[in-house]
């Protein structure tokens, strides 16, 4: 029998994805995923005692070089309503964020 191996996902969704949903939506935890900051998941990890300093890292560069990953874990267990609220939000700010990005027209 040949068994996938676990994610960092796997990892994330074991640790936070029920209390994550059962809280209700949160608007704010889409955004600092969305810059970047994952600290209170990496520190929560690292807390639990149940990972390894090498595997809250992986998990923390996973995250770095994919944010979505991270609400994805989050969001494994969701409903197809709550899914549907936390991609709107995502969408929401990676449209902001292209926007943000484009070159400012200089004016002579």
């Amino acid at each position: 029998m040949n068994a996938e191996p676990i994610t960092c996902g796997d990892y994330v969704t074991a640790t936070f994805a029920r209390d994550f949903v059962a809280e209700g939506f949160d608007h704010d935890a889409v955004e600092r995923i969305h810059s970047g900051l994952f600290d209170e998941w990496s520190h929560a990890l690292a807390q639990s005692g149940l990972f390894t300093n090498r595997t809250v890292e992986a998990a923390l560069h996973s995250w770095q070089d994919d944010p979505h990953s991270l609400l994805d874990a989050l969001l494994a267990n969701a409903d197809e309503m709550t899914l549907k609220r936390y991609d709107l939000v995502w969408e929401a700010l990676e449209r902001a964020h292209v926007g943000s990005a484009e070159p400012v027209a200089e004016y002579a």
